[in-house]
Protein backbone atom coordinates (compact mmCIF):
# COMPACT_ATOMS: atom_id res chain seq x y z
CA UNK A 1 0.00 0.00 0.00
CA UNK A 2 1.30 3.48 -0.88
CA UNK A 3 0.12 7.06 -1.01
CA UNK A 4 0.98 9.72 -3.57
CA UNK A 5 0.43 13.46 -3.77
CA UNK A 6 -1.44 14.43 -6.92
CA UNK A 7 -1.13 17.57 -9.05
CA UNK A 8 -1.58 16.74 -12.74
CA UNK A 9 -4.93 17.04 -14.51
CA UNK A 10 -5.06 13.30 -15.10
CA UNK A 11 -4.51 12.54 -11.40
CA UNK A 12 -7.06 15.16 -10.36
CA UNK A 13 -9.56 13.36 -12.60
CA UNK A 14 -8.69 10.06 -10.89
CA UNK A 15 -9.16 11.74 -7.50
CA UNK A 16 -12.65 12.93 -8.53
CA UNK A 17 -13.60 9.65 -10.24
CA UNK A 18 -12.74 7.52 -7.20
CA UNK A 19 -15.81 8.85 -5.41
CA UNK A 20 -17.96 7.81 -8.37
CA UNK A 21 -16.49 4.31 -8.27
CA UNK A 22 -16.96 4.00 -4.50
CA UNK A 23 -20.65 5.06 -4.57
CA UNK A 24 -21.43 3.41 -7.91
CA UNK A 25 -24.30 1.28 -6.61
CA UNK A 26 -25.49 3.63 -3.85
CA UNK A 27 -29.01 4.92 -4.56
CA UNK A 28 -28.81 7.80 -2.07
CA UNK A 29 -25.50 9.42 -3.02
CA UNK A 30 -25.86 12.65 -5.02
CA UNK A 31 -22.86 13.06 -7.32
CA UNK A 32 -21.26 16.46 -7.89
CA UNK A 33 -20.50 17.82 -11.34
CA UNK A 34 -17.07 16.45 -12.18
CA UNK A 35 -15.91 19.60 -13.96
CA UNK A 36 -16.75 21.72 -10.89
CA UNK A 37 -14.82 19.35 -8.63
CA UNK A 38 -11.79 19.36 -10.92
CA UNK A 39 -11.88 23.16 -11.02
CA UNK A 40 -12.05 23.37 -7.23
CA UNK A 41 -8.95 21.16 -6.88
CA UNK A 42 -6.87 22.99 -9.48
CA UNK A 43 -4.45 25.78 -8.71
CA UNK A 44 -6.82 28.14 -10.53
CA UNK A 45 -9.10 28.04 -7.49
CA UNK A 46 -8.89 31.59 -6.02
CA UNK A 47 -8.96 30.05 -2.53
CA UNK A 48 -5.23 29.47 -3.02
CA UNK A 49 -4.80 33.21 -2.39
CA UNK A 50 -5.33 32.47 1.31
CA UNK A 51 -4.99 28.68 1.53
CA UNK A 52 -2.29 26.07 1.05
CA UNK A 53 -3.50 22.63 0.01
CA UNK A 54 -2.35 19.17 -1.01
CA UNK A 55 -4.36 16.21 -2.28
CA UNK A 56 -3.43 12.53 -2.04
CA UNK A 57 -4.48 9.17 -3.45
CA UNK A 58 -3.91 5.87 -1.65
CA UNK A 59 -3.13 2.76 -3.70
CA UNK A 60 -3.17 -0.93 -2.86
CA UNK A 61 -1.40 -3.05 -5.46
CA UNK A 62 -1.87 -0.23 -7.97
CA UNK A 63 -5.61 0.18 -7.33
CA UNK A 64 -7.00 3.39 -5.80
CA UNK A 65 -8.49 2.62 -2.36
CA UNK A 66 -8.78 6.09 -0.80
CA UNK A 67 -8.32 9.80 -1.21
CA UNK A 68 -7.89 12.86 1.01
CA UNK A 69 -7.24 16.59 0.81
CA UNK A 70 -5.30 18.72 3.28
CA UNK A 71 -5.99 22.46 3.55
CA UNK A 72 -4.47 25.22 5.64
CA UNK A 73 -6.78 28.24 5.60
CA UNK A 74 -4.48 31.01 6.80
CA UNK A 75 -7.28 33.58 7.04
CA UNK A 76 -9.23 31.33 9.39
CA UNK A 77 -6.17 30.63 11.54
CA UNK A 78 -5.56 34.36 11.88
CA UNK A 79 -9.20 34.87 12.80
CA UNK A 80 -9.17 32.30 15.63
CA UNK A 81 -5.48 32.78 16.51
CA UNK A 82 -4.85 29.01 16.37
CA UNK A 83 -3.03 26.78 13.92
CA UNK A 84 -5.61 24.47 12.32
CA UNK A 85 -5.26 22.14 9.37
CA UNK A 86 -8.36 20.87 7.58
CA UNK A 87 -8.77 17.45 6.03
CA UNK A 88 -11.09 17.49 3.06
CA UNK A 89 -12.91 15.21 0.57
CA UNK A 90 -11.87 12.07 2.39
CA UNK A 91 -13.22 8.81 0.93
CA UNK A 92 -11.97 5.26 1.48
CA UNK A 93 -12.86 1.59 1.30
CA UNK A 94 -13.77 -0.16 4.55
CA UNK A 95 -10.19 -0.90 5.58
CA UNK A 96 -8.71 0.71 8.69
CA UNK A 97 -5.20 0.56 7.19
CA UNK A 98 -6.39 2.85 4.39
CA UNK A 99 -8.09 5.45 6.59
CA UNK A 100 -5.11 5.46 8.96
CA UNK A 101 -2.68 5.98 6.07
CA UNK A 102 -4.75 8.86 4.70
CA UNK A 103 -5.04 10.68 8.03
CA UNK A 104 -1.39 10.08 8.98
CA UNK A 105 -0.27 11.49 5.65
CA UNK A 106 -2.03 14.81 6.16
CA UNK A 107 -1.02 14.90 9.83
CA UNK A 108 2.64 14.57 8.82
CA UNK A 109 2.36 17.48 6.38
CA UNK A 110 0.50 19.61 8.93
CA UNK A 111 3.18 18.98 11.56
CA UNK A 112 5.89 20.08 9.12
CA UNK A 113 3.93 23.30 8.59
CA UNK A 114 3.66 23.97 12.33
CA UNK A 115 -0.03 23.08 12.55
CA UNK A 116 -1.32 22.21 16.04
CA UNK A 117 -4.81 20.81 15.36
CA UNK A 118 -6.41 18.80 12.57
CA UNK A 119 -10.15 19.06 11.99
CA UNK A 120 -12.69 18.27 9.33
CA UNK A 121 -14.04 17.31 6.95
CA UNK A 122 -13.90 20.99 5.97
CA UNK A 123 -13.35 22.75 2.66
CA UNK A 124 -11.59 25.87 1.49
CA UNK A 125 -14.62 27.91 2.65
CA UNK A 126 -17.98 27.20 4.28
CA UNK A 127 -19.58 26.94 0.81
CA UNK A 128 -17.29 24.02 0.05
CA UNK A 129 -18.01 20.45 1.21
CA UNK A 130 -17.97 20.13 5.00
CA UNK A 131 -18.99 17.68 7.69
CA UNK A 132 -19.18 13.89 7.87
CA UNK A 133 -22.64 12.34 7.71
CA UNK A 134 -23.17 10.29 10.89
CA UNK A 135 -27.00 10.04 10.95
CA UNK A 136 -29.61 9.92 8.21
CA UNK A 137 -28.07 7.46 5.76
CA UNK A 138 -31.55 6.44 4.61
CA UNK A 139 -32.41 9.97 3.37
CA UNK A 140 -31.52 11.60 0.07
CA UNK A 141 -29.23 14.58 0.74
CA UNK A 142 -29.66 18.00 -0.79
CA UNK A 143 -27.00 19.27 -3.18
CA UNK A 144 -25.86 21.62 -0.41
CA UNK A 145 -25.22 18.70 1.94
CA UNK A 146 -23.05 15.57 1.87
CA UNK A 147 -23.41 11.82 1.91
CA UNK A 148 -20.96 9.29 3.35
CA UNK A 149 -20.83 5.60 3.95
CA UNK A 150 -21.96 4.47 7.44
CA UNK A 151 -18.64 2.85 8.35
CA UNK A 152 -16.73 6.15 8.16
CA UNK A 153 -17.81 7.18 11.67
CA UNK A 154 -16.35 3.99 13.16
CA UNK A 155 -13.02 4.72 11.50
CA UNK A 156 -12.86 8.26 12.89
CA UNK A 157 -13.70 7.03 16.38
CA UNK A 158 -10.99 4.39 16.12
CA UNK A 159 -8.46 6.93 14.82
CA UNK A 160 -8.91 8.98 18.00
CA UNK A 161 -10.89 11.96 16.70
CA UNK A 162 -13.31 13.83 18.93
CA UNK A 163 -16.46 15.78 18.12
CA UNK A 164 -15.90 19.47 17.53
CA UNK A 165 -19.30 20.53 16.14
CA UNK A 166 -22.44 18.97 14.68
CA UNK A 167 -24.73 20.31 12.00
CA UNK A 168 -28.30 19.03 11.97
CA UNK A 169 -30.74 19.09 9.06
CA UNK A 170 -34.54 19.19 8.96
CA UNK A 171 -37.37 18.45 6.58
CA UNK A 172 -40.21 20.95 7.05
CA UNK A 173 -43.79 20.68 5.83
CA UNK A 174 -45.37 24.06 5.13
CA UNK A 175 -49.09 24.20 5.85
CA UNK A 176 -51.62 26.97 5.35
CA UNK A 177 -51.87 27.65 9.09
CA UNK A 178 -48.09 28.13 9.37
CA UNK A 179 -48.06 30.43 6.36
CA UNK A 180 -51.03 32.49 7.60
CA UNK A 181 -49.27 33.11 10.91
CA UNK A 182 -46.00 34.00 9.12
CA UNK A 183 -47.78 36.31 6.69
CA UNK A 184 -49.49 38.24 9.48
CA UNK A 185 -46.20 38.64 11.33
CA UNK A 186 -44.38 39.73 8.17
CA UNK A 187 -47.00 42.40 7.40
CA UNK A 188 -46.68 43.92 10.87
CA UNK A 189 -42.88 43.96 10.69
CA UNK A 190 -42.84 45.60 7.24
CA UNK A 191 -45.16 48.37 8.43
CA UNK A 192 -43.27 48.92 11.67
CA UNK A 193 -39.80 49.23 10.14
CA UNK A 194 -40.52 50.31 6.58
CA UNK A 195 -38.97 47.21 5.01
CA UNK A 196 -39.52 46.45 1.34
CA UNK A 197 -39.34 43.07 -0.43
CA UNK A 198 -37.55 42.58 -3.75
CA UNK A 199 -38.80 39.82 -6.07
CA UNK A 200 -37.36 38.54 -9.35
CA UNK A 201 -38.71 37.22 -12.63
CA UNK A 202 -35.43 36.29 -14.36
CA UNK A 203 -31.79 35.60 -13.56
CA UNK A 204 -30.49 38.78 -15.16
CA UNK A 205 -32.31 40.82 -12.50
CA UNK A 206 -30.42 38.96 -9.77
CA UNK A 207 -26.95 39.59 -11.17
CA UNK A 208 -26.65 43.17 -9.95
CA UNK A 209 -27.26 42.06 -6.35
CA UNK A 210 -24.61 39.32 -6.35
CA UNK A 211 -21.84 41.17 -4.53
CA UNK A 212 -24.30 42.77 -2.09
CA UNK A 213 -25.61 39.32 -1.13
CA UNK A 214 -22.09 38.11 -0.36
CA UNK A 215 -21.38 41.26 1.66
CA UNK A 216 -24.39 40.40 3.83
CA UNK A 217 -23.17 36.80 4.01
CA UNK A 218 -19.77 38.00 5.22
CA UNK A 219 -21.48 40.11 7.89
CA UNK A 220 -24.07 37.53 8.97
CA UNK A 221 -21.72 34.52 9.16
CA UNK A 222 -18.64 36.27 10.54
CA UNK A 223 -18.90 34.79 14.04
CA UNK A 224 -19.62 31.19 12.93
CA UNK A 225 -17.00 28.44 13.17
CA UNK A 226 -14.92 27.67 10.05
CA UNK A 227 -16.01 30.85 8.25
CA UNK A 228 -13.75 33.37 6.52
CA UNK A 229 -14.63 36.43 4.48
CA UNK A 230 -15.35 35.97 0.77
CA UNK A 231 -13.06 38.12 -1.35
CA UNK A 232 -13.97 39.37 -4.84
CA UNK A 233 -12.43 36.37 -6.59
CA UNK A 234 -14.34 33.90 -4.41
CA UNK A 235 -17.56 35.84 -4.94
CA UNK A 236 -17.08 35.57 -8.71
CA UNK A 237 -16.36 31.83 -8.43
CA UNK A 238 -19.45 30.99 -6.37
CA UNK A 239 -21.66 33.34 -8.37
CA UNK A 240 -20.69 31.51 -11.56
CA UNK A 241 -21.20 28.10 -9.91
CA UNK A 242 -24.56 28.69 -8.24
CA UNK A 243 -26.33 31.37 -10.27
CA UNK A 244 -26.82 28.93 -13.15
CA UNK A 245 -29.00 26.66 -10.94
CA UNK A 246 -31.16 29.35 -9.37
CA UNK A 247 -34.86 29.75 -10.04
CA UNK A 248 -35.49 33.47 -9.42
CA UNK A 249 -39.01 32.77 -8.15
CA UNK A 250 -37.59 31.38 -4.90
CA UNK A 251 -35.22 34.23 -4.09
CA UNK A 252 -36.20 37.19 -1.96
CA UNK A 253 -34.35 40.27 -0.74
CA UNK A 254 -35.35 42.73 1.97
CA UNK A 255 -34.38 46.39 1.74
CA UNK A 256 -34.55 49.31 4.13
CA UNK A 257 -34.77 52.46 2.00
CA UNK A 258 -32.09 51.65 -0.63
CA UNK A 259 -29.99 49.43 1.64
CA UNK A 260 -30.03 45.65 1.16
CA UNK A 261 -30.29 44.09 4.62
CA UNK A 262 -31.32 40.46 4.14
CA UNK A 263 -31.86 37.66 1.65
CA UNK A 264 -33.09 34.11 1.29
CA UNK A 265 -32.16 31.73 -1.51
CA UNK A 266 -34.39 28.72 -2.02
CA UNK A 267 -33.23 26.25 -4.65
CA UNK A 268 -35.45 23.67 -6.35
CA UNK A 269 -34.22 20.29 -5.18
CA UNK A 270 -31.73 19.02 -7.75
CA UNK A 271 -30.76 15.82 -5.94
CA UNK A 272 -32.59 13.42 -8.24
CA UNK A 273 -31.59 15.43 -11.31
CA UNK A 274 -27.92 15.32 -10.28
CA UNK A 275 -28.18 11.56 -9.87
CA UNK A 276 -29.50 11.29 -13.42
CA UNK A 277 -26.77 13.63 -14.70
CA UNK A 278 -24.10 11.27 -13.28
CA UNK A 279 -21.53 14.03 -12.85
CA UNK A 280 -21.83 15.58 -16.30
CA UNK A 281 -23.80 18.57 -17.56
CA UNK A 282 -23.54 17.55 -21.18
CA UNK A 283 -24.99 16.15 -23.31
CA UNK A 284 -28.05 15.29 -21.17
CA UNK A 285 -27.28 16.28 -17.57
CA UNK A 286 -28.32 19.88 -18.04
CA UNK A 287 -31.71 18.76 -19.36
CA UNK A 288 -32.44 16.89 -16.11
CA UNK A 289 -31.35 19.91 -14.07
CA UNK A 290 -33.45 22.39 -16.07
CA UNK A 291 -36.51 20.18 -15.70
CA UNK A 292 -36.04 19.99 -11.92
CA UNK A 293 -35.59 23.77 -11.71
CA UNK A 294 -38.84 24.47 -13.57
CA UNK A 295 -41.11 22.01 -11.76
CA UNK A 296 -39.72 21.33 -8.27
CA UNK A 297 -41.37 19.11 -5.68
CA UNK A 298 -39.07 20.16 -2.84
CA UNK A 299 -37.25 23.43 -2.11
CA UNK A 300 -33.78 23.33 -0.54
CA UNK A 301 -33.20 26.27 1.79
CA UNK A 302 -29.77 27.05 0.43
CA UNK A 303 -28.72 30.32 2.09
CA UNK A 304 -30.23 32.93 4.39
CA UNK A 305 -28.50 36.01 5.70
CA UNK A 306 -29.47 39.14 7.64
CA UNK A 307 -27.18 42.00 8.62
CA UNK A 308 -26.26 41.94 12.31
CA UNK A 309 -27.89 45.26 13.11
CA UNK A 310 -31.26 44.03 11.77
CA UNK A 311 -31.16 40.50 13.14
CA UNK A 312 -33.66 41.15 15.96
CA UNK A 313 -36.08 43.19 13.83
CA UNK A 314 -37.88 40.24 12.22
CA UNK A 315 -36.33 40.34 8.73
CA UNK A 316 -36.08 36.53 8.77
CA UNK A 317 -39.84 36.28 9.37
CA UNK A 318 -40.45 38.29 6.19
CA UNK A 319 -38.02 36.20 4.16
CA UNK A 320 -39.48 32.85 5.25
CA UNK A 321 -43.04 34.07 4.74
CA UNK A 322 -42.24 35.23 1.21
CA UNK A 323 -40.54 31.97 0.27
CA UNK A 324 -43.34 29.85 1.72
CA UNK A 325 -46.03 31.85 -0.06
CA UNK A 326 -44.27 31.36 -3.40
CA UNK A 327 -43.93 27.65 -2.71
CA UNK A 328 -47.59 27.16 -1.83
CA UNK A 329 -48.62 29.12 -4.93
CA UNK A 330 -46.81 26.45 -6.97
CA UNK A 331 -48.13 23.48 -4.99
CA UNK A 332 -44.87 22.87 -3.07
CA UNK A 333 -45.02 22.25 0.67
CA UNK A 334 -41.68 20.62 1.54
CA UNK A 335 -38.44 22.36 2.56
CA UNK A 336 -35.06 20.73 3.14
CA UNK A 337 -32.87 22.86 5.39
CA UNK A 338 -29.12 22.94 5.01
CA UNK A 339 -26.92 22.23 8.00
CA UNK A 340 -27.61 24.26 11.14
CA UNK A 341 -25.24 24.11 14.11
CA UNK A 342 -27.01 22.14 16.84
CA UNK A 343 -26.26 25.00 19.24
CA UNK A 344 -28.25 27.50 17.13
CA UNK A 345 -31.33 27.23 19.31
CA UNK A 346 -32.93 30.42 17.98
CA UNK A 347 -33.24 29.03 14.46
CA UNK A 348 -34.05 25.47 15.53
CA UNK A 349 -36.89 26.69 17.76
CA UNK A 350 -38.57 28.20 14.67
CA UNK A 351 -39.04 24.75 13.17
CA UNK A 352 -41.41 23.80 16.02
CA UNK A 353 -44.11 25.75 14.19
CA UNK A 354 -43.91 23.26 11.33
CA UNK A 355 -44.63 19.62 10.92
CA UNK A 356 -41.00 18.53 10.82
CA UNK A 357 -38.40 15.82 11.24
CA UNK A 358 -34.74 16.20 12.18
CA UNK A 359 -33.35 13.55 9.89
CA UNK A 360 -29.64 14.13 9.27
CA UNK A 361 -26.58 14.96 11.29
CA UNK A 362 -23.10 15.90 10.12
CA UNK A 363 -20.02 16.12 12.30
CA UNK A 364 -16.78 18.05 12.27
CA UNK A 365 -14.05 16.12 14.06
CA UNK A 366 -10.95 17.49 15.73
CA UNK A 367 -7.67 16.14 17.09
CA UNK A 368 -4.67 17.82 18.71
CA UNK A 369 -1.58 16.84 16.74
CA UNK A 370 0.61 16.44 19.80
CA UNK A 371 -1.50 13.40 20.77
Amino acid sequence: MEIKEISTKSKIKEFVNFQFDLYKNNKLWVPPIKADEQKALSKNNPAYDFCDAKFFLAYDDGKIVGRIGAIINHDYNKKVNKKFGRFNRIEFINDYKVSELLINTVKDWFKKEGIEYIHGPLGFTNLDTQGLLIEGFEHLPSVASVYHLPYYKDHFDKLGFEKENDWIEFRLTVGEAVQLKASRGASLIKKRYGFDVVKFENKSEIQKYGKKVFEILNDAFEELPYVTQFNDKMIDLYSEKYFKVLNPKYIRLVKKDDELIGFIVGVPSLSEAMQKAKGKLYPFGFTHILKAMKAPKVIDMFLTGVKHEYRSSGVAVILFSELQEEMLNHGINTIETTGIFETNHNVISNWKNYEHIQHKRRRCYVMELSK
